[in-house]
């Protein structure tokens, strides 16, 4: 946390000084760098709106720099507090596995929850969509590798594999 706070002030401080290039006739240098484009153009083209954008940007850089961090961390896949969104999805993102690849995880993943396996955990052990990963395990049900039912608690379609 203490590196993101660094981080964080490092950008705010280059915020500040890129929007002092206003005096040098460079309005908007620090929208730009916050990824704010077209008002970024906006500024430059009008002295930072005649110097009163420029002017009320300075009371808004914080919210400005804490807004472009959010957008960077949400892009690189990783929540505000810096926990990866959803691990098995980005670690599978590159080739999700399909056909009896699928089935070999979804069998991996049912013989590590103890035989019982929903299709939202078998999604989020593969990586693969929840469309395929319920057409493989309908697959397998009809096949007779596996039992479906319902779970006593919370009522959610679990699938039994009843060989594991």
């Amino acid at each position: 946390m203490n590196l993101e706070n660094n981080q964080h002030k490092d950008r705010l401080l280059v915020s500040y000084i890129l929007c002092a290039a206003f005096f040098f006739g460079l309005g908007g240098l620090h929208r730009f760098y916050n990824g704010k484009i077209g008002t970024g153009l906006l500024w430059l083209l009008t002295g930072g709106v005649f110097g009163i954008g420029q002017f009320v940007d300075l009371f808004l850089m914080s919210n400005m720099v804490d807004e472009y961090e959010h957008k960077l961390r949400l892009k690189a896949g990783v929540s505000p507090f810096g926990v990866p969104l959803n691990q098995a999805v980005v670690a599978s993102q590159v080739h999700p596995p399909t056909g009896n690849q699928l089935m070999i995880k979804l069998i991996e993943a049912a013989e590590n929850k103890g035989g019982i396996l929903t299709v939202t955990q078998g999604v989020k052990f593969t990586g693969a969509s929840f469309a395929e990963v319920e057409a493989t395990l309908n697959e397998m049900y009809k096949s007779g590798y596996v039992k479906i039912d319902n779970d006593p608690n919370t009522g959610a379609v679990i699938y039994h594999f009843h060989e594991l």
